[in-house]
């Protein structure tokens, strides 16, 4: 029983890296941009329309305001992210897959950031004494302003090896095994 469950997980990966690749691209995109787009209204109404931190909870935060406080809901988006950067790696080629790899070792610090968060909120032990859980980064950089760094700074090399995939050299478009390519002009 446990043969087939490791050979259906096998299936599943190798669907998601070749015929369905590209929609499952498409999907993990559309989830990383609405969280990219909470961040920077969260940014917005701090920094444009002036609002106290506490009260700038972003666009789904105005109604749910415990998703902005909840380690939860953060580490779980941070493992969301490795796990799609993880399970759509093997369809990358080339200098799209180095592209890919850089965006992963990024989100896999910004995911133990989140994990030691979420450790301190379980714990009540908060790093260095502080009266809130804090990341290590975080002792240096305030956190709404940390955050939106990390997700950019993951989203950036996201974005340029999805580009170079859809765009491939011939050597990379040969080694491909989905058909997220543009056709060669």
């Amino acid at each position: 029983m446990a043969t087939h469950t490791v050979s259906q997980s096998a299936g599943l990966l190798t669907a998601l890296n070749t015929r369905y690749h590209k929609p499952a691209l498409t999907l993990y995109l559309v989830v990383v941009l609405a969280h990219w787009a909470e961040h920077v209204a969260q940014a917005i109404q701090v920094y444009v329309l002036g609002w106290p931190l506490k009260e700038a909870r972003g666009v789904l935060g105005m109604p749910f305001p415990w998703l902005v406080s909840s380690e939860w809901m953060h580490y779980g988006y941070a493992l969301l992210m490795l796990i799609g950067l993880l399970m759509l790696r093997s369809g990358f080629t080339g200098r799209s897959r180095t592209w890919w790899n850089i965006s992963l070792g990024i989100q896999i610090w910004h995911h133990l950031e989140h994990l030691l968060l979420l450790l301190q909120a379980l714990t009540g032990n908060n790093l260095m004494g502080r009266p809130v859980p804090t990341s290590i980064i975080q002792l240096l950089v305030p956190r709404m302003e940390l955050h939106l760094f990390y997700n950019g700074l993951v989203f950036v090399p996201m974005v340029v090896a999805m580009l170079l995939h859809r765009g491939p050299r011939p050597a990379e478009r040969a080694a491909m095994r989905c058909s997220c390519a543009v056709s060669p002009a």
